[in-house]
Parts: structure tokens; C-alpha cells; sequence
């Protein structure tokens, strides 16, 4: 019992290391051996406990996901979804421009989503997906499409805006309100009138 405590203490030592370091030198100049040595521990601990910087840096991000404690209660209390969608995205961009290296990592990643979230974990693609359904219970989001591929639709419009700024270019708490009004415009729900 003891060791599974020094292993997640250790866990949590190198991911807190990293998340410092991340920060400070961004993701590509923070080597294993500097995060160990701000976490205290040798690199083969670090080896030992993750099996890359990349794993380390996915759970950092599932770290930030597993987070949405605060907006299932408001989607199971039915708020507005666009006020909600507006919050979540700039809670995102605040992060995303907090930690740019993780950003990028997390918006550009290797392997290319599915069209179900992983359902072993919470994911940032899940509650986007969650807050289209409460759009779709609320009558603002369109039924006559699935919620998970409209949620890679916005992600993806997302994830480029947010690679534009990370690159240097404007981005403020309008554009993102713009950027979800936006596409919420254009996968809002159709009056019978415009129904094709």
C-alpha cells in the first residue's frame, strides 16, 4: 500500500514538474532529464512511471479535461447552451493561451479523433459533444445531425482559430464569442420555412 502511494505521489511529482517546465521552456525544449530534476527524481523513475514526454504531456491535458465537474452540473441544470458553449471555449482559450506548448500538442495531435469520444475517459470532445445534445434538447442546435460529428466540425474550427493565435495572430474573448455564434449560426436549428 505504501508504494502505490509513492508511485502516485511520484506521478503527481513528475506531472507537476512538467507542467512547470511545459510553461517555462515550452514542449519540445523541456527534455525528460529537466523534468525529473525539477520533479526530484531520477529519469528512470520518469521512465519507469510514463513511457514518454509525450504520454506525460496527454495526461497533463486528460489532467485539465477530467475538470468539467463544473459544467455537467450545468448542462444537468439546463442552462442556456450557447452562454455555456461561450464559457467553455473562453475557459479553453484561457488555458490554451496559458500553455502554449500543451496547446498545440492537444490541438494538432497525431492520431486523428473519432467520431465517438473515448469512453474511457473524460474529454474535452465529449463535452462539447454534451453541451450539442442539451443544445438539440433546447431547440438552438439542429436535430437532423449527429452531435458527435457536429462536435469535430466545431473542434476543428476551434483548434485552427487556436493555432492561429498561439502563431501570434489577435485573438480576445469576442473572437471567441463570434467564432461560437458563428457556427452556431450555421448549425442552429432550421425554420420549416429555409428547410431544404
Amino acid at each position: 500500500m505504501a508504494s502505490l502511494k509513492r508511485t502516485e505521489r511520484s506521478r503527481q511529482l513528475i506531472l507537476d514538474a512538467a507542467d512547470a517546465a511545459f510553461r517555462e521552456l515550452g514542449f519540445s525544449n523541456a527534455a525528460v532529464e529537466e523534468i525529473a530534476a525539477r520533479a526530484g527524481l531520477t529519469r528512470k523513475t520518469v521512465y519507469n512511471l510514463f513511457s514518454s514526454k509525450e504520454e506525460i504531456a496527454l495526461q497533463l491535458i486528460a489532467r485539465v479535461e477530467a475538470g468539467d465537474e463544473t459544467y455537467r452540473s450545468r448542462i444537468n441544470a439546463n442552462e442556456d447552451v450557447v452562454k455555456l458553449l461561450e464559457s467553455v471555449f473562453l475557459d479553453s482559450a484561457g488555458w490554451c493561451l496559458a500553455n502554449p506548448s500543451l496547446a498545440r500538442f492537444a490541438l494538432a495531435p497525431a492520431e486523428r479523433p473519432s467520431l465517438e469520444p473515448p469512453s474511457h475517459r473524460p474529454t474535452f470532445q465529449r463535452l462539447v459533444r454534451d453541451l450539442l445534445v442539451l443544445g438539440q434538447q433546447q431547440g438552438v442546435i439542429r436535430k437532423d445531425d449527429d452531435p458527435n460529428f457536429m462536435s469535430l466540425v466545431l473542434l476543428g474550427i476551434y483548434a485552427q482559430a487556436m493555432l492561429t493565435a498561439l502563431s501570434g495572430g489577435p485573438f480576445s474573448n469576442d473572437d471567441v464569442k463570434r467564432l461560437i455564434h458563428i457556427v452556431i449560426d450555421g448549425i442552429g436549428e432550421r425554420s420549416r420555412s429555409s428547410a431544404i
